[in-house]
């Protein structure tokens, strides 16, 4: 088992990344910028090491001080959490050369999952059904044009190596194509510094439904069941629940083997989750994450198991222990995502919290690293807590939820607390009807 594990990230992952470290008797290092020198994880860990200033750039994404940050305490792993360099193919990489273990997948799966065309081929060869679309990368307007002919109207066009619904556009009918192409263009080069983009067929009213994988270095490979992530604004996640409301038995089981084969068939180390299109009955790969996810809080909430310590225990090289059958779920559980915005018109809402009171009782997690006169820097993302709650039944889940949010007080910033009582309170939502539209007409209807 490691000693000591550096955690090459901030907020609330870090401070979930400490928590599980510390139950496993494991020394932990904080890096942080001097914006962050207040933070909590930084005031719990063993050790803490400013690695610049403010900018992520300079900071949080600056390998080289990271690892002179491992260096010098004495780390024996780096945990790269959520973001930041956690999908970076060459981070990864040098943490090994130096001699240090890199907390997640190979290199090489991240390199080869991080780019959407390849990984989309490799799946296919495996089995795996994705949507219709291009072969590959579609460097020019003619050839999207034609691939656009060929799979029909609507068509999605999506930045290869992107995420998080940047250098991501709709294209309606060949009017449209030549705008979105461009502008899809544009977004992936600005956002991902690769402006390659492809095209897949656009699905009218699919569900978002994720697999949350782990796999050990000696073959062994399971799942922990899914998650719907389909209440999402401009492809960005807003509410998570676990099970999905939409899929039977028969269609969980078989999705869920079917990720774990594939993720087994190459090999695959640490936690990582494959995405799909759910519509009709038929599921559609769409990418696969090579990391702990932001909602990985509710598959830990249904199955009773620390994703984190697993994570960190398939790293040292240990073998899982458990097979398939071992793993039972019980009840449901929802995640909302808060972020210090604006509620309505989602502006940044940085500032001094002036009072906070977490809810609590049972079933009701909080993950966050907030506390009263903390300051909530403008520098980085706007999430700021995640609220968790499992119930034996959706209804009661929904329930606990709904008062969970009424007792929640964050002071002094804005936050979407008031947009996630009005989606919990929808009749769609209640009766499970939603998809990954649903939100943003919602919205449009004030």
């Amino acid at each position: 088992m490691f000693e000591k594990v550096l955690i090459a990230n901030r907020g609330e992952i870090a401070l979930r990344i400490h928590r599980a470290c510390r139950e496993m008797g494991i020394q932990t290092v904080a890096v942080h910028s001097t914006a962050d020198a207040d933070a909590m994880h930084v005031r719990l860990a063993d050790e803490s090491v400013c690695i610049g200033p403010a900018s992520a750039r300079d900071s949080y994404l600056n390998i080289p001080a990271i690892l002179s940050a491992a260096a010098i305490t004495g780390a024996d792993a780096i945990h790269p959490g959520i973001g930041f360099l956690a999908e970076n193919a060459q981070f990864a990489e040098m943490v090994e050369v130096h001699g240090f273990t890199f907390i997640g997948p190979t290199a090489e799966h991240i390199r080869v999952m991080g780019d959407k065309v390849t990984a989309k081929r490799t799946v296919l060869d495996l089995g795996l059904p994705c949507v219709p679309g291009s072969d590959g990368p579609v460097p020019t307007l003619e050839e999207a044009a034609v691939v656009a002919r060929e799979i029909g109207y609507p068509v999605l066009i999506k930045a290869a190596a992107g995420g998080g619904g940047k250098g991501m556009k709709v294209a309606r009918n060949p009017e449209q194509l030549r705008e979105a192409y461009q502008l899809a263009r544009g977004e992936a080069r600005a956002a991902f510094g690769n402006d390659e983009v492809y095209i897949e067929k656009y699905l009218g009213k699919p569900r978002h439904i994720e697999i949350q994988l782990l796999g050990d270095t000696h073959g062994a490979c399971v799942h922990f069941g899914e998650r719907d992530c389909s209440v999402q604004r401009r492809h960005q996640k807003v509410v998570e629940e676990a099970p999905s409301p939409a899929l039977n038995a028969e269609e969980r089981a078989y999705i869920g083997s079917l990720a774990a084969r594939t993720a087994a068939a190459i090999g695959y180390r640490g936690v990582g989750t494959m995405e799909f299109l759910y519509e009709d009955g038929q599921f559609y790969f769409i990418e696969m994450n090579t990391r702990l996810q932001v909602e990985h809080t509710i598959t830990e909430m249904i199955t009773g198991i620390d994703l984190v310590r697993e994570q960190i225990r398939v790293a040292t090289g240990a073998p899982l222990g458990y097979g398939q059958e071992d793993i039972r779920f019980q009840g449901c559980s929802i995640e909302c995502r808060v972020n210090a915005e604006n509620p309505e018109t989602f502006t940044p809402s940085p500032g001094t919290i002036t009072g906070y009171h977490a809810p609590g009782g049972l079933g009701v997690r909080v993950d966050s690293a907030l506390y009263d006169g903390y300051r909530v820097p403008s520098h980085y993302d706007s999430l700021i807590a995640k609220l968790i709650v499992h119930g034996t039944s959706r209804n009661e889940c929904l329930m606990r939820l709904r008062r969970a949010i009424e007792e929640y007080v964050i002071g002094g910033i804005d936050t979407t607390l008031p947009l996630h009582s009005r989606i919990i309170a929808e009749p769609d939502f209640i009766n499970g009807q939603y998809d990954i539209h649903w939100l943003e007409q919602l919205m449009a209807r004030k």
